[in-house]
C-alpha cells in the first residue's frame, strides 16, 4: 500500500509492531470514550466552502511560542517512543527539524536528551512531569537546559496514571511477571523486521533519560514500577511557581481542559498551554479537547498561546483547531504510526500530509492565510460548542 492518510500509516505500524508496544500508543484509558470523542467531535465540525477568492498564494507560515515555523504543528511527547523504530526519537526530531517544526522530546523517552541533541541542530522542546524524586527533577531539567532545550512543555494530567485495559490485556503492564515477558516474547519473534531494526541493530536498548537512576540493564517492568512510584499526586499550583521562578526558557503547561485551570495557567506565567486529555488516555469521559478549546479560548485570550492536542487526524483538524482559536497543534500517535511503519522517513511523510491537507482546506475555505483562520469558517449547522 502506498500509504495516503495518518489511518494507512496507522495500518502500517500495527502490521510491524509487536502487539503490546501498538496497544500502548494506540490505546485509550478503560472504555475508551474519550478517545472516540476526540475524533468524532473533529468530524462533527463543518467547515464553510467559499469560492471565487484568489487563493494562488497560499502560506501555512506560522509561529509557535515565538519560533518561526512552517505549519503551526508540533510533534508532542510521546514515552518510549524510540524503540518503535531504531534509535526512534532521534529520527523523528531530524524529520521535524528538516520539515521545520518543533520536535518535543519525552521525559521517559528511549533516546537520551543527550543523544537526541547530538543528533539534530535546531533546538527541541522537553517534556516533564512533576516527580516524586525532586533531585532527578532538577538534574533532568539542567541537563535539558544544557542541550539546548529552551521550551519546557510540563504535563500536568497525570498526577496518577489511569488504567488502559490493552496495556494489560497485550502483557505490557498486566499479569504476573513470567505472562508479561512470555507474552512480549512471542511478540517480538512474530515481528522479525522491528527484532532485527531495533532489537538487535539499535542497541544499546535503555530507558534514555531515567537510565541514569535505573541504570542501563532496567527493563519495561523496572520501568513502569519507577513511574507508578514516582508520579506526583501531591503537585499543586504552588508547585509550578517553582518551576515558573527557575526555568529562565519558555513554560508551557500541558493538560489543561477547564478554563479554570488555564487562567490559573495565566496567572502563573505561563507562556503557553495546551489543551489536551492526553489523548483519552487519563480520565475517559472527559471531555474531547476540541469541545473544550472555545471556552479556553475565550478565558485567557491573549494572555498567552494556546496549543491542543488529541484527536488531530488531518490538516482539516488543524484548520478547525486554528479556526476556534487555537494558536497551534500538537500530534502523538500521528507520528509515531510514522515512526513506525518507515522510519524517519514517514515522520517527514506524516507532516507533509498534514501541511498538503492544510493547503487545500484553506484554499476551499477562502484562505491564503493562518491569520484568516476564525470561527467564521466554520458553519453555524455544527458541533454545539456551548
Amino acid at each position: 500500500m502506498i500509504p495516503a492518510s495518518v489511518s494507512d500509516y496507522r495500518l502500517l505500524a500495527k502490521k510491524r509492531l509487536p502487539h503490546f508496544l501498538f496497544e500502548y500508543i494506540d490505546g485509550g484509558a478503560f472504555s475508551e470514550t474519550t478517545l472516540t470523542r476526540n475524533n468524532r467531535d473533529f468530524q462533527q465540525l463543518a467547515l464553510r466552502q467559499r469560492v471565487l477568492r484568489d487563493v494562488s498564494c497560499v502560506s501555512t507560515a506560522s509561529t509557535l511560542l515565538g519560533q518561526p515555523v512552517s505549519l503551526p504543528l508540533a510533534l508532542g511527547p510521546v514515552g518510549i517512543a524510540g524503540f518503535n523504530a531504531r534509535r526512534g526519537e532521534v529520527q523523528a526530531a531530524r524529520a521535524a527539524e528538516q520539515a521545520g517544526v518543533p520536535f518535543c522530546l519525552s521525559t521517559v523517552s528511549a533516546c537520551s536528551i543527550e543523544e537526541v541533541s547530538a543528533g539534530t541542530q535546531a533546538g527541541f522542546w522537553f517534556q516533564l512531569y512533576m516527580m516524586r524524586d525532586r533531585g532527578f527533577l532538577q538534574a533532568t531539567l539542567e541537563r535539558a537546559w544544557a542541550a539546548g532545550c529552551r521550551t519546557l512543555v510540563f504535563t500536568v494530567d497525570m498526577p496518577v496514571p489511569a488504567t488502559r485495559y490493552r496495556d494489560i490485556r497485550s502483557g505490557l503492564s498486566g499479569g504476573s511477571a513470567w505472562q508479561r515477558q512470555l507474552a512480549r516474547v512471542c511478540q517480538v519473534l512474530a515481528r522479525p523486521r522491528w527484532a532485527m531494526d531495533v532489537g538487535l541493530m539499535g542497541q544499546p536498548l535503555s530507558l534514555g533519560n531515567v537510565a541514569s537512576v535505573l541504570g542501563d540493564k532496567a527493563g519495561i517492568d523496572e520501568f513502569w514500577r519507577w513511574l507508578g512510584e514516582n508520579f506526583d499526586a501531591s503537585v499543586t499550583w504552588k508547585s509550578l511557581e517553582t518551576i515558573r521562578q527557575h526555568w529562565q526558557g519558555k513554560l508551557v503547561i500541558k493538560g489543561i481542559l477547564d478554563p479554570e485551570d488555564a487562567r490559573e495557567a495565566a496567572q502563573l506565567g505561563a507562556d503557553g498551554i495546551v489543551v489536551s486529555n492526553h489523548g483519552g488516555r487519563q480520565l475517559d469521559g472527559a471531555l474531547s479537547s476540541i469541545v473544550a478549546l472555545p471556552r479556553i479560548v475565550d478565558a485567557v485570550a491573549g494572555e498567552l498561546e494556546v496549543l491542543l492536542d488529541s484527536g488531530v487526524r488531518s490538516g482539516l483538524d488543524i484548520v478547525r483547531a486554528l479556526a476556534l482559536g487555537a494558536n497551534g497543534v500538537i500530534i502523538g500517535r500521528p507520528w509515531v504510526y510514522g515512526l513506525a511503519a518507515r522510519g524517519g522517513a514517514g515522520v517527514r511523510d506524516i507532516i507533509a500530509i498534514y501541511e498538503r491537507e492544510v493547503r487545500v482546506a484553506m484554499a476551499l475555505t477562502g484562505c491564503s492565510s493562518i491569520a484568516e483562520l476564525s470561527r467564521e469558517i466554520l458553519t453555524t449547522d455544527t458541533l454545539t460548542l456551548d
